[in-house]
């Protein structure tokens, strides 16, 4: 039987695990730094490697002893939105995912891939790691912290350490360093008026018969006997009142664990009945199911994604299912103890649902037969009983800055101009409490509104008010409302965020300023002209919204998404009426570049598709048929390789997409080079 994990928990295994990383890193810790990271999540990796890279010293102080947060933590899955929106170090690593699987990126990955490719970034940078100790103090003089004081994470007795640093980052999720360095914060949602905004608050979602969207039918009874009020309510249930649509409150959006199973029986544990077992927590299932007698598949109440080597990233779907809605409200604001306990909570929830759909009579023999075929992978966690211990927090505390991101930002109806990042995900909000409305259950707080384009992220969102701290960054737990963190909260979306976040404090300390006075014309710059921080050419990008680089030629229309914020779509059943799309980069450095070029995948793209590519001196036909364009993950398109060229200086080099040859429609979207070098 798999025990109970502990996702702090400190055993003499994780001691020599971390002695030995240490040894690895060849760098013990020291007493003073220029950059304190706190938190081992992707964000806190990439802040890191990136500090190191602008030659700082550098220090991670991770609360735990699992290194890349969700990322690592079984979000195989990418949460991404658009391409267009991931660049820099947080790119790289999705480059590095692709080689490592024979792709040119790589958005679904197994957890295990994931950490050893975070676990090389400290290796690389020789970045010193303190495992299980958590921030307890924080020492200031007026608005600048000048230390900090460690003490085990676990509550057993030591000695506190005392780390002194120029700049901080709080790259938790929870962001457990605002409230000791004297930063305002909220947790919750805002009220729709507070921000003029229309989905943060409260929100009823409905039920929609071909796939539930989060809700249940209209006629489930909450109550153990059904009609009853007097037997009591069914577990999982909150006594809260509905309230005006809109109306701000303290609760926060459900929590779950990205799981990773395996349908390989030769690197499979069964899902066995977990310790503290009750079926009853699972009443509300066997009522949806009966409620939904047409909705018998997998999928409709999982989102049962496949990952590499037959395993899986398994996420929340339907009325019912991994989400424990209502039982996260306290995680951001409470005691270690108090989250082992909650994490504990969704511990067992969460396998006592494997374990029921698998073993339950009352389940559908379809659906049991297939929850039967899957296990816990021998590969995966195997310091954690095979089970992340890396619970999803969707939201913990959220800064209050300068300037808070919001509704508006999401939809581009405000534009910051101090961008240092951008967002490209839906406006997505998990539910927040199962509660009763008229005499039915209901969930409340799920929210999906998507349909914009990407949109930039302000610098002044990472920053506290001047007043309260000059040396601390924020680059995950950052100055957004509720429903406009919902877009940003993504994995990829961090970890640049952390690489801004690393660049400006070590330009804050080269010029002896505040974190809020740093250049950010200069942040800007350097984030484009040296991505990788390694001094490498740049890859040269050209997206059709480039007007001085790209030229068109005929007849296309404009659809809105693909790579960046739209593509161009041409029909081809008319050789006499050839249109063409010509991307043109603007070559700084004479070199060997591999061409792509960005498809997105359309249901009437044709399989012949014309792409021709002029290297300064001749043109070669690049063979693509629109066959070979398998989009995996959640994104829109994939790049497809087109072969190395050798590109001249200036603006002689070309790629163009036509129609000819075309039965169907074309897609014309973005172009990439990327040296040879890199």
């Amino acid at each position: 039987m798999l025990k109970r994990n502990h996702f702090y928990q400190f055993s003499l295994l994780g001691l020599v695990l971390t002695v030995l990383l240490g040894a690895c890193n060849r760098q013990t810790t020291r007493d003073e730094y220029d950059v304190v990271v706190y938190g081992g999540t992707s964000a806190g990796v990439i802040a890191a490697y990136t500090a190191h890279k602008m030659g700082k010293t550098v220090l991670i102080v991770n609360p735990n002893e699992h290194i890349g947060g969700l990322s690592s933590g079984g979000l195989g899955q990418t949460d991404i939105g658009n391409k267009h929106a991931v660049t820099g170090l947080s790119r790289d690593f999705y480059r590095k995912l692709g080689k490592a699987y024979g792709h040119f990126e790589s958005w679904t990955f197994e957890p295990s891939m994931a950490e050893k490719l975070f676990k090389d970034y400290l290796r690389e940078g020789n970045i010193p790691v303190i495992y299980n100790k958590r921030i307890s103090e924080v020492q200031k003089n007026q608005a600048t912290i000048e230390s900090v004081t460690l003490v085990n994470t676990s509550g057993e007795e030591g000695t506190p350490q005392t780390i002194r640093g120029k700049v901080f980052l709080d790259c938790t999720y929870e962001g457990d360093l605002l409230p000791l360095a004297g930063v305002t914060y909220f947790v919750g949602r805002e009220d729709n008026a507070d921000y003029n905004e229309k989905l943060s608050g409260y929100q009823l979602p409905e039920y929609h018969k071909q796939s539930g969207y989060h809700q249940f039918p209209d006629g489930i009874s909450p109550y153990k006997i059904p009609g009853d009020p007097s037997s009591g309510l069914v577990w999982g249930i909150s006594e809260t009142q509905p309230t005006p649509v809109g109306s701000g409150d303290k609760l926060v959006q459900a929590y779950n664990f990205r799981i990773c199973l395996t349908d390989s029986v030769e690197n499979q544990l069964p899902i066995v009945r977990p310790e503290g077992y009750d079926s009853t927590k699972y009443e509300l299932l066997v009522r949806l199911l009966e409620a939904q007698p047409n909705m018998r598949g997998l999928n409709q109440y999982f989102i049962w994604s496949p990952m590499p080597k037959r395993k899986t990233d398994i996420n929340n779907r339907g009325g019912f299912s991994t989400d424990m809605i209502g039982y996260s409200h306290n995680w951001a604001e409470a005691s270690h103890e108090e989250r082992q306990k909650i994490y504990d909570e969704h511990l067992s929830y969460t396998q006592g649902l494997l374990y029921f759909m698998g073993n339950d009579a009352r389940v559908p023999d379809t659906l049991r037969n297939e929850v039967l075929k899957w296990g816990y992978p021998k590969d995966e966690y195997k310091n954690n009983n095979h089970f992340t211990p890396q619970i999803y927090v969707r939201e913990g505390r959220r800064m209050v800055g300068d300037y808070v991101m919001t509704e508006a930002n999401c939809r581009s109806e405000a534009v910051v101009e101090d961008a240092v990042g951008m967002a490209a995900y839906t406006m997505d909000s998990h539910n927040t409490q199962r509660i009763i409305v008229n005499g039915m259950v209901k969930n409340e707080g799920n929210v999906e509104v998507g349909g914009f384009p990407p949109y930039p992220i302000s610098y002044r969102a990472l920053t506290p008010k001047a007043a309260q701290c000059t040396n601390l960054l924020v680059p995950v737990a950052l100055s957004a409302t509720h429903i406009a963190f919902g877009s940003i909260r993504m994995e990829p979306v961090f970890m640049v965020l952390a690489q801004s976040a690393a660049i400006a404090a070590s330009m804050a300390i080269d010029a002896g300023a505040a974190v809020q006075d740093v250049d950010i014309a200069a942040l800007r710059q350097k984030l484009k002209s040296d991505p990788l921080l390694d001094g490498s050419t740049p890859e040269l990008l050209v997206d059709n919204d480039d007007s001085l680089h790209v030229q068109i030629t005929g007849n296309w229309a404009v659809r809105r998404g693909g790579y960046g914020r739209s593509y161009l779509v041409a029909t081809g059943d008319d050789d006499s009426a050839l249109s063409s799309v010509r991307f043109t980069p603007a070559v700084q450095k004479e070199g060997q570049y591999r061409a792509y070029a960005y498809f997105t995948k359309i249901g009437t793209l044709s399989d012949h598709i014309d792409v021709s590519v002029f290297d300064g001196n001749e043109t070669r036909q690049a063979n693509v048929k629109a066959s070979d364009i398998v989009v995996i993950g959640q994104t829109s398109g994939e790049w497809v390789d087109l072969g190395t060229y050798h590109l001249p200086a200036g603006a002689k080099a070309y790629a163009e997409i036509s129609t000819r040859g075309a039965d169907k429609d074309i897609v014309a979207d973005a172009m990439l080079w990327v040296p040879e070098s890199k």
